[in-house]
């Protein structure tokens, strides 16, 4: 049975004042359910004890917001981005589609990239060199922090510090402990932090969880899921623009905390093939899968880690591997292999497999389908090796006739093969919906410091494995890794 996800065109408007499109909801073919947005977050969302919990911390920094911190439905929030690269980029469109937002400052290094963002807004947003200056303008509701990952602590704290909302692109942190320093600084300042990784808001993700909850799948023991590309620019290897220099890079701004290093275009602009400013395939790619794997099993973390990584191909202008694999062990009865390589993409780019005792469900980035697998006895092959007497008086047991020989029970209709394919708004632009949602009722984000915290922490561990040659465990008390 085929199934889609339909929504309006999109709509571009800079100034945000046009009509936006329809939120995608779920259209059965020959069925009448009709799953909203509610019903979805309802089901999955602050209950969830993998992401979109009512962290306790968080909620009750939430409610000691003020009668004067709530805003009403129509009222204009204002965004201020630190860090405009590609992706970031991708966001400001996102954020273009969402009513009563509206960007009026950037920031970047680059300046090439703060040209192209005041462009995108029609000329509206202001630029600033300073991320810190952003921070301090009174008049900037929230901010988003889509740096290099080595920069996301200092400017999420900051932020807070000073009051904003805050929107972070996935990874959150840059090491484990980061997590927590960033969890104790939304509890003190009360306000919203939600972590980029889009894909939990996705109409998709939100059916697959709730076909895994509803017992759909029956047990599910394994998860494989990859993220592959066989590209130069999908192994971080991006054209440098023609312009850059010292004059248009400032390159002390985006080295920061990182360790001082002579000026480096590469570092700069492939700045994920680097340690100093990421983890590579891990902070980068399993953070998605981890982020997704835990929204929709109710998973909080793995209690074991092991990793192994290798570099095959993209030797140079490079120190992280372009092949990472790693098993994850989950306290909540499930084992999960994940793997990425940037030399073959044979299997599509990203791709879950939820494997249950009842079916399997293949994920990818707008499509579910799902395949009944019930495992049927037959041991013809064992019994015929017995006398014929007790072969026979084997065959004779009902229970063992209904098991294995099928063409002995009455007629029966038993689910077929669905498919459900995702259209309309993209995941960003609702992740961006949620987060804006949350932001004007002051409740809990859909993937808060804690789930962030954690997914982050799912790639550190896989890092120090693989880097270390050691399994690595987690301690859940202490929300660290375990020594």
């Amino acid at each position: 049975m085929r199934h889609s996800l339909l929504s309006a065109t999109e709509g571009t408007d800079p100034r945000n004042t046009s009509k936006r499109p329809a939120r995608p909801r779920l259209l059965e073919t020959n069925m009448t359910e009709n799953v909203t947005r509610r019903t979805f977050l309802g089901a999955t969302g602050a209950g969830a004890s993998g992401l979109g919990a009512a962290v306790a911390a968080s909620a009750s920094a939430s409610s000691l917001a003020s009668a004067a911190n709530r805003r009403g439905p129509n009222d204009r929030i204002t965004v201020g981005m630190i860090g405009v690269g590609s992706r970031a980029q991708e966001l400001l469109e996102a954020i273009k589609q969402i009513d009563g937002t509206e960007i009026v400052a950037v920031c970047d290094a680059y300046s090439g990239r703060m040209e192209r963002a005041v462009d995108r807004t029609g000329g509206r947003a202001k630029t600033h060199k300073n991320y810190q200056e952003i921070i301090a303008d009174d008049n900037i509701d929230i901010v988003t922090v889509a740096t290099p990952d080595h920069w996301h602590k200092t400017q999420v704290i900051e932020a807070l510090q000073a009051g904003k909302d805050v929107y972070c692109e996935k990874p959150l942190t840059y090491t484990i402990d980061d997590g927590l320093e960033i969890a104790a600084a939304v509890k003190k300042s009360g306000k919203l932090l939600q972590v980029g990784s889009q894909g939990i808001s996705s109409r998709t993700q939100q059916k697959a969880r709730e076909m895994i909850r509803a017992g759909q799948l029956g047990t599910v023991t394994m998860i494989r899921a990859s993220y592959n590309r066989n590209t130069a620019s999908g192994a971080w290897i991006y054209p440098i623009p023609p312009d850059a220099s010292p004059e248009t890079v400032d390159w002390q701004a985006f080295l920061g905390p990182a360790k001082k290093r002579p000026y480096d275009l590469e570092r700069f602009f492939q700045w994920r093939c680097y340690r100093d400013y990421s983890g590579g395939i891990a902070t980068d790619l399993f953070v998605h899968l981890c982020t997704t794997i835990h929204f929709i099993m109710d998973a909080k973390m793995p209690s074991t880690v092991v990793g192994r990584g290798e570099l095959y191909r993209w030797k140079e202008s490079r120190e992280v591997p372009d092949t990472l694999n790693a098993i994850l062990e989950y306290p909540e009865g499930f084992t999960t292999n994940l793997s990425s390589t940037f030399n073959n993409q044979f299997t599509g780019e990203q791709a879950f497999q939820i494997l249950g005792t009842e079916g399997t469900l293949v994920i990818g980035f707008s499509k579910l389908t799902f395949v009944p697998n019930r495992g049927r006895e037959d041991n013809r092959w064992i019994v015929q090796a017995w006398p014929r007497e007790l072969e026979q008086q084997y065959y004779q047991n009902e229970k063992v006739r209904a098991a294995e020989l099928p063409q002995t029970r009455k007629p029966s209709l038993q689910r077929d093969q669905e498919e459900f394919q995702e259209t309309g708004q993209n995941s960003t632009v609702q992740h961006f919906q949620n987060f804006f949602d949350s932001v004007r009722n002051r409740k809990p984000t859909v993937e808060d410091e804690m789930a962030g915290h954690r997914a982050a922490a799912c790639a550190h561990l896989i890092n120090d494995s693989a880097e270390n040659d050691r399994i690595t465990h987690w301690d859940f008390n202490r929300e660290r890794q375990q020594v």
